[in-house]
């Protein structure tokens, strides 16, 4: 069973969490550069999926000018993958977009992950790009 918590509180053990996790995904296996990784934190709420009590996915949102919800840093730990987690988590930020009349999410998905937002309803939208030396496409779901 996983458990999942947001925050917009930098000082919160749920922000910790998913900071450790992003190091560990993006800057560790990744070799993102830090200073790229963690950036404009004090916008995002945060989300996090625990399960017995450990951190394994992370993602978080941040409010588009136009009600959207841009959803970044989706990362599970390498030993939780394959489990479902990262669908959760995602689905639970839809669930709660949804209660908040989002109407609808976007995301910069690396190329290698696009088929797992293909099968969340997601569609690639516009022409690729490079974010930190990797290759990405901006995706779009309409949830209302």
């Amino acid at each position: 069973m996983i458990a999942f918590y947001r925050t917009n509180d930098l000082e919160s053990i749920v922000y910790r969490d998913a900071l450790e996790i992003r190091k560990n995904v993006f800057v560790v296996e990744q070799g993102v550069p830090e200073n790229m990784e963690i950036d404009s934190e004090e916008l995002a709420v945060h989300y996090v999926g625990y399960v017995d009590s450990k951190a394994v996915v992370t993602a978080r949102t941040v409010n588009e000018e136009d009600g959207a919800w841009h959803i970044q840093r989706v990362a599970t730990l390498k030993e939780y993958r394959s489990k479902g987690y990262a669908k959760e988590i995602m689905k639970c930020i839809e669930e709660i977009a949804i209660n908040e009349d989002i109407h609808y999410l976007t995301l910069g998905a690396q190329d290698q992950a696009q088929d797992f937002y293909i099968k969340l309803g997601f569609n690639v939208s516009g022409e690729g790009f490079y974010d930190a030396g990797i290759a990405h496409h901006k995706m779009t779901k309409t949830l209302r």
